[in-house]
């Protein structure tokens, strides 16, 4: 499932991700520090990402308990696409030749380009 998120989004689902499942009390408990959000807020998050299909929820005893609905790679994936898309007309090369040619890289960047380039070229061989 491909689902695209806010900035904000992103710190409620990374809250999940660390640890689920986790009631809106332990969210808002867990964001007031960074956020300030209050548990209205959370709430709002909660149902917004609900509707996108990112979260699901379980009764449980007193509280519902929310569970991500969708990986983290896949939602880390859709906003890479989104990006290239947005930024670069889809074009990873043009991406990575806007880094190169702003000196943007470092040696530790370009070694792990490399050593992935080279895990993908003995992939497809």
């Amino acid at each position: 499932m491909q689902v695209n998120l806010s900035d904000s989004e992103w710190k409620l689902m990374n809250r999940l991700w660390d640890q689920s499942p986790r009631t809106i009390m332990e969210l808002t408990a867990a964001l007031h520090p960074e956020t300030g959000w209050s548990k209205n807020t959370v709430i709002t998050m909660l149902s917004r990402l609900e509707a996108k299909g990112a979260v699901r929820y379980e009764e449980g005893g007193r509280a519902k308990r929310y569970f991500p609905a969708v990986a983290r790679e896949d939602a880390a994936l859709a906003e890479t696409e989104s990006f290239l898309s947005k930024v670069y007309g889809g074009s990873l090369g043009l991406m990575v030749s806007s880094l190169v040619d702003s000196r943007s890289l470092t040696e530790a960047d370009i070694a792990e380009l490399t050593a992935i380039l080279e895990r993908v070229g003995g992939e497809q061989a």
